[in-house]
């Protein structure tokens, strides 16, 4: 049995428009994303023919594609839930998301500063990648990271809640070479009840991360 599957999408491909139309989705979901599953699957397999054979003359290369893989399933799989059509504007007490606004004004001073920071990190990410909104557990706020390709300016041990993927198979078909319209049109569809539970959860896991014993 494959050790990762594709997940389904948790709506329909026409779900997102106008920021994002079916036909990216269904490329993006079914094409792209399915190909990071089969990568990491295939790479596993590698890896256990490499241990039986005694052969490690690729490990380099078979490691450095696990690593893409996995990630780019990762990110993906938070990608499609960090969406909604009845998403935008900014998290807000009265919506239930107090708790996440209160960290982001407390972690970036306000969320104009936060969104701004965030759409120019992705929108600045050199070749492809992503603009990752993360809970950082030593110091207990959040973060914005670079991720390029797959892996890149992140710190070890963060939890990404919320991801802005600026691959141009995101969003080429739609908004062609202008990466920072996509990005900023990102925001009309934040699920922002998503990225709550995945910050309350990231807060909940005490003692993950052990500097010394």
């Amino acid at each position: 049995m494959a050790t990762y599957t594709l997940p389904e999408l948790p709506y329909d491909y026409a779900a997102l428009e106008p920021v994002i139309n079916p036909q990216i989705i269904e490329l993006h979901h079914d094409k792209h994303h399915a190909a990071y599953v089969k990568g990491a699957n295939d790479t596993l397999e590698q890896l256990e023919e490499a241990r039986e054979k005694e052969a490690w003359g690729a490990i380099n290369g078979l490691q450095k594609n696990l690593a893409f893989h996995l990630s780019g399933h990762i990110l993906h799989s938070i990608y499609w839930h960090n969406m909604t059509g009845d998403g935008g504007g900014e998290p807000l007490a009265a919506d239930g998301v107090g708790d996440l606004a209160d960290a982001i004004t407390e972690s970036f001073g306000t969320f104009a500063g936060f969104k701004a920071q965030l759409t120019k990190a992705s929108a600045t990410t050199q070749g492809s990648g992503w603009g990752v909104l993360a809970y950082e557990p030593l110091s207990g706020k959040l973060i914005v990271e670079q991720v390029y390709d797959h892996q890149g300016n992140v710190g070890q041990g963060s939890v990404p809640i919320l991801v802005f993927d600026a691959w141009e198979h995101a969003f080429y078909l739609q908004y062609k070479n202008q990466k920072v319209d996509f990005i900023e049109a990102m925001w009309q569809v934040v699920n922002w009840q998503d990225v709550a539970k995945r910050y309350a959860a990231a807060k909940e896991r005490v003692d993950v991360l052990l500097l010394a014993p």
